[in-house]
């Protein structure tokens, strides 16, 4: 079995994005003097920082005959086929041929996914749609799986 491991951290353009917010903040608190200032930087730079590594921290994994995505843990005894989606199927996949039953490890800034079959007969879940900047290794690392009797 090839070893997975990805972590969905978010894009650079949303540091620089959430630095312009904290500057904001901090200019809009000068008036309270420097140390609104300061005290607007430090406590938007930890809110920031907090929110966009807590939201980048999700991960894929594919170990000890398990897939990991997110807090879901799913023996690959109980997955069938993985497909690699490219940005236009994934699309397609996460808006108007969703099914509401799946479960989506879903990020929108990442544009491609994979979409793994459930076949546990006792798992009312159809399928995994899980985004990753990989999808190619994902589904090869999913496909490689020793058969399980």
């Amino acid at each position: 079995m090839k070893p997975y491991d990805e972590r969905l951290t978010v894009p650079r353009s949303w540091w620089l994005m959430a630095a312009g917010v904290v500057a904001l903040l901090a200019i809009s608190l000068l008036p309270l003097g420097t140390a609104g200032l300061i005290a607007g930087l430090v406590v938007g730079v930890a809110v920031a920082g907090v929110a966009l590594s807590s939201y980048g921290a999700a991960r894929i994994r594919v170990v000890s005959g398990a897939l990991v995505a997110g807090d879901a843990r799913i023996p690959l005894s109980a997955l069938g086929e993985a497909r690699a989606l490219d940005a236009d199927e994934a699309r397609a996949w996460r808006t108007h041929r969703a099914d509401a039953r799946a479960h989506m490890l879903l990020r929108a800034y990442i544009p491609t996914a994979v979409r793994v079959e459930v076949t546990d007969p006792e798992d009312p879940t159809p399928y995994l749609y899980l985004s990753t900047r990989r999808p190619d290794r994902l589904a090869a690392a999913l496909s490689a799986r020793p058969d399980v009797a």
